[in-house]
């Protein structure tokens, strides 16, 4: 089961908006939880953590990018933690200078934690679509 699944029209070409989405480090400029970012490469099998502030306190996840085909797909699983995040990333050209973003993004729990899973994933589905608009803002010159 997919958690979440959203997409948005962006208006900058394929390319530009995959090579902004997929690096972890601009993750703080358009997702307002993500407080930093460790970055340990960028090509398939490198790991990042991402700090976020969730419910009032700070939590490391470690995910490891399991795909990357420019400018089109990107993925990433967590590899640490009870509750670890898996995200995907498709970018569809509609014009060249217009694209469709979709993201998924599912969680798994480990022992107890899975649990909170369904909590996690409502949550998830709330907060994501402003952080998608807020990249589309920043993307395309107005944020």
């Amino acid at each position: 089961m997919t958690a979440f699944v959203n997409s948005i029209e962006i208006n900058r070409p394929a390319d530009e908006v995959f090579a902004y989405v997929v690096d972890p480090a601009k993750f703080p400029e358009w997702q307002r939880d993500v407080t930093r970012v460790s970055v340990q490469g960028d090509e398939v099998g490198s790991r990042f953590t991402t700090v976020r502030k969730i419910g009032g306190a700070e939590r490391s996840m470690t995910q490891e990018i399991t795909e990357s085909v420019p400018p089109r797909t990107w993925a990433a699983r967590g590899v640490d933690g009870p509750i670890r995040p898996n995200a995907t990333v498709d970018i569809e050209p509609i014009t060249d200078d217009r694209c469709r973003v979709t993201f998924g993004l599912d969680f798994d729990g480990r022992g107890m934690a899975s649990a909170l899973v369904p909590m996690v994933r409502r949550m998830a589905a709330k907060a994501a679509p402003a952080s998608h608009q807020r990249l589309k803002l920043l993307l395309e010159g107005r944020g």
